[in-house]
This record gives structure tokens, C-alpha cells and sequence, in this order.
């Protein structure tokens, strides 16, 4: 007796059929917007990105259905709108929740605890990497750099930073977020979704109170450098090697170019607490 291809489970390779469009009102809806993004750049293709969002900001995620309307609207293929929405990770390609929690896990944030955080994570929510939590709240995934090393181990939710975290403070904020309490960045306004977070990156305006005066920026930790170069420090201290000062006897002079190094004497950071901003409790050199 034989079985069929689809018995067995085996796709033909049939292609798919085309995404069906947006209701007519979502669409009318939607082209006025992309109008608004077309309009600021003078070739049409450039606004592809921000239309991706756009549309991401309508959905929760980029469908096929968003990525034949930036076609349409750009006259573009489906393939071409395709092979950039893939190629960017901001841009999701499944249903996923309303925070997107990301946990570095590259080398810095993996040693100071990063990858503590992430295993207790996913235990805590019950969901493995690039998975959404049953109430569809929280989409947890590692990622490899959040690209602020200085406060490392970080964590971020829909793109807004979490500095120093800690396992208990990770779980303590995934549980904020999925209980409907008001959540702040490290450095940044209060906590919106994932589809608005999406629509202000389409380049909309941000219409949360407060949100611009309260934007992110950096913190102590990451301004050292520039300090010390435009000569902001005070002189710096440097750390001997080891069993150096006691065989010679005698203090070292640092010279202008030597520079204390955080990895020589770590700085206390704060836990997380909103009550104690995240940072060193005191700058290099001081």
C-alpha cells in the first residue's frame, strides 16, 4: 500500500497565494500615513524602513499582508520588501507580545550575569527563547549586544534600557510588566507597547506625557571618556601590579596618559532599584 505526498507530510513546493490586502479602512488609514513618510525623503525607496515599522505598528509584527502594502505604496516587489524586513531583527515576522524583553548575553553582560538572568527567565515565564507568554504580555529573547557594556548586565524592553539588572530585578520587572504596572527605564520615559514603540520609530511623534524632556541618553559610566578627554577628571589613580609598591618603596606619579581602568577597581552599582539610579556610585578618579 502506498501513501500520498500529503500523508506523509511532504510539501510540493507550491507556491503560497498572494497576502490578502488590509480592510479598506485600515488601508486608507494606513496610506495616509505613508504618505506623510514618503514625502520626507526624495526617493520613495528610502522609505522603506520607516513604512516597515509602520506597518509593525499595525500589527504587532511585519505580515505578509504589510509587506505587499509597502510594495504597493513604493512600487517595489514583494521580494525586494521581503529580503530587507528579514534581514532586520527589529522587525518581527511572528505574532509576539507587547514587551519584548531582550537579555544581552554577549561576553560582558554573559560573565556579570547576563546569562543568570536569562536561564532564570525562561523558567520564571515558563517560554523558551523567541517565545511569547500565554497572555501574550511578554516575548522573551537573548540578544547579543545592547551596546551599553558600562552598565552591563542590561536588559531591555522594547528598546528602552534596563542597567545593573539582576535575576530577582529582571523577574520583579517581566512581572510589572505583565500585571499592567507603570514601568521606567534606567533612562527613558515610561514603558509604551511594542506596537507604539514600533509607530514612533516609523517617525511619528511621541505622544506619551513628558516623553521628550525624559528621552534617554547616557549615563555617567559612558561619558568618562569624553570627560577625560576634553580634561573634565580630576588626575586619575592608578592601580600597581601586584607586590610593586612594597618592593620599591616609592609612590608612582601617574603621568597624564595612564587611566585607572573599571576593570582594575570595579565601582559599586546600584540593583536596580528605582529608588538608586543605575551607575557607579562614584566617577573614575575620584
Amino acid at each position: 500500500m502506498t501513501t500520498s505526498s500529503s500523508e506523509r507530510g511532504v510539501s510540493l513546493g507550491m507556491p503560497e497565494l498572494p497576502a490578502p490586502a488590509y480592510p479598506d479602512d485600515v488601508r486608507a488609514r494606513l496610506e495616509t500615513d505613508a504618505r506623510e513618510v514618503v514625502a520626507r525623503y526624495p526617493d520613495s525607496r528610502s522609505a522603506l524602513l520607516p513604512l516597515l515599522h509602520l506597518v509593525q505598528a499595525e500589527e504587532g509584527h511585519v505580515t505578509r499582508t504589510g509587506m505587499r502594502f509597502c510594495a504597493d505604496v513604493l512600487g517595489l516587489t514583494t521580494a525586494e520588501v521581503t529580503a530587507v524586513a528579514t534581514f532586520y531583527t527589529m522587525y518581527r515576522r511572528r505574532p509576539s507580545g507587547d514587551y519584548q524583553v531582550g537579555v544581552c548575553t554577549n561576553t560582558l553582560c554573559a560573565v556579570m550575569g547576563g546569562d543568570a538572568i536569562f536561564e532564570e527567565l525562561q523558567e520564571h515565564l515558563g517560554v523558551g527563547n523567541g517565545e511569547t507568554t500565554g497572555d501574550g504580555k511578554v516575548t522573551l529573547e537573548h540578544i547579543e549586544c545592547n551596546a551599553a557594556c558600562d552598565f552591563a548586565p542590561v536588559v531591555m524592553v522594547n528598546w528602552e534600557f534596563f542597567d545593573n539588572q539582576t535575576p530577582a530585578s529582571a523577574k520583579s520587572l517581566v512581572d510589572d510588566l505583565r500585571a499592567g504596572r507603570p514601568v521606567t527605564p534606567t533612562r527613558g520615559a515610561r514603558m509604551c507597547t511594542f506596537k507604539e514603540t514600533a509607530r514612533i520609530l516609523a517617525g511619528f511623534p511621541d505622544e506619551r506625557e513628558g516623553a521628550v524632556e525624559s528621552g534617554g541618553s547616557a549615563g555617567p559610566a559612558s561619558l568618562v571618556g569624553l570627560k577625560l578627554a576634553k580634561g573634565e577628571t580630576s588626575p586619575a589613580r592608578v592601580v600597581h601590579p601586584r607586590g610593586e609598591a612594597a618592593r620599591t618603596g616609592a609612590p608612582h606619579e601617574p603621568s597624564p596618559t595612564e587611566h585607572l581602568s573599571s576593570h582594575d577597581a570595579p565601582q559599586d552599582t546600584s540593583a536596580s532599584d528605582p529608588a538608586h539610579p543605575a551607575g557607579p556610585t562614584a566617577e573614575e578618579g575620584e
